[in-house]
């Protein structure tokens, strides 16, 4: 299979790619090196090895780098492992643990694409003298009246576009996706063929640095207040009973509350942490109408009709971005919470996208503009 990587020439050209340990990356190296480019794998270490060494579904660490390594040496390609380990932790890891502290939802995977995994290392391929940085990310790079856009995967189930709306134009001017077009059955089948070790690794969990999917031990370790007992009250601030702390919840959480008497199930509505109280109301309660988008990363025109994801497996929705950061739904949407990305897009372009910073409540008595 070849696969276009968007440049005038190849022959005499430099591909840096991406290597994580994985079968994704590892098969867009495959694929570079097909193209005759001399191909340089970079992998990050971002976190300590031996607490990752004997773990499986991480990357970035242990025995994630030696299979870089491996697949690497397979291909024939040079291959740099970078120490970002301190950047991760304060640009990532710091901050994850300082959203839950707030009340917030965070997104830690979109936050390590805006730095270390794009700006970092796109600095470092340019070092090189690379032609670009291609990655095993499934989303499309498309170029269009002599401008790169950032699209959807075409395969939905795999589809990275919510983890990628803060590349910047110079950024994707830079980057490739050769995985964009393909389903993660075809890449497997690409890795077996090129006798890659990889080829059957399990893929990734979502939040690489975090031991069996507990958060909630690291972010008790880096933020211990967060693992306070506070009040549980309803919205009209009575209590109800006691919670065990914050960083066992998030809004729209329903497990965990364990509030008896209640004539129908309770969610967290809001997390109040400076009183540590957990704000609990029916599902109704969490209709949301509008919410205010901060730190907007921007690829598009300027277009106010749009389609929104609040959640990476979210369907996306019709929306209209008001004035003053502020975004108005169609419809009330559920399972909006601040600290989430919220990513726009116009079909499958990505237009760009922010942090949810605020959000206001549905009223059937006040309308909404956004397009239906």
């Amino acid at each position: 299979m070849t696969i276009d990587f968007g440049l005038d020439r190849l022959q005499g050209a430099r591909i840096v790619v991406a290597m994580s340990g994985g079968v994704d990356s590892s098969v867009a190296a495959a694929l570079a090196a097909r193209t005759g480019a001399e191909v340089v794998g970079v992998t990050l270490q971002l976190y300590d090895h031996g607490e990752a060494v004997k773990r499986s579904g991480s990357c970035c660490a242990g025995q994630d780098i030696y299979d870089a390594a491996q697949v690497a040496d397979r291909l024939g390609i040079a291959h740099y492992v970078l120490d970002y380990e301190s950047r991760f932790r304060s640009g990532v890891i710091d901050r994850f643990a300082e959203e839950y502290a707030q009340g917030r939802t965070p997104i830690p995977c979109a936050l390590c694409n805006q730095g270390v995994k794009f700006v970092d290392l796109i600095a470092f391929a340019r070092e090189l003298g690379a032609d670009c940085l291609a990655t095993g990310h499934y989303v499309r790079r498309t170029v269009r009246n002599g401008r790169a856009e950032l699209h959807r995967g075409k395969d939905p189930r795999r589809d990275q576009s919510y983890f990628l709306y803060g590349t910047t134009r110079d950024q994707l001017d830079f980057l490739r996706f050769p995985l964009g077009d393909l389903p993660k059955d075809a890449v497997r089948e690409l890795a077996l063929e090129a006798g890659l070790a990889v080829a059957a690794k399990p893929d990734s969990q979502d939040i690489c640095f975090v031991p069996d999917g507990d958060y909630a031990s690291l972010v008790k370790k880096l933020r211990p207040e967060t693992d306070v007992p506070g009040e549980i009250v309803d919205l009209e601030g009575r209590t109800l009973g006691e919670h065990r702390g914050v960083v066992h919840f998030t809004v729209g959480q329903r497990r965990g509350i364990e509030i008896g008497g209640s004539p129908e199930p309770l969610y967290v509505v809001r997390i109040e942490p400076d009183t540590r109280r957990l704000v609990v109301g029916p599902r109704s309660a969490l209709a949301i109408q509008r919410m205010r988008v901060e730190e907007l990363s921007w690829l598009g025109e300027d277009q106010r009709d749009v389609s929104v994801k609040v959640r990476s497996l979210a369907p996306a929705v019709s929306a209209r971005i008001e004035d003053d950061g502020w975004v108005c739904f169609a419809t009330p949407e559920y399972g909006v919470a601040p600290g989430q990305a919220a990513v726009f897009y116009d079909g499958t372009r990505v237009l760009g996208g922010g942090w949810i910073a605020e959000t206001l409540a549905a009223d059937p008595r006040v309308s909404c503009a956004a397009a239906a």
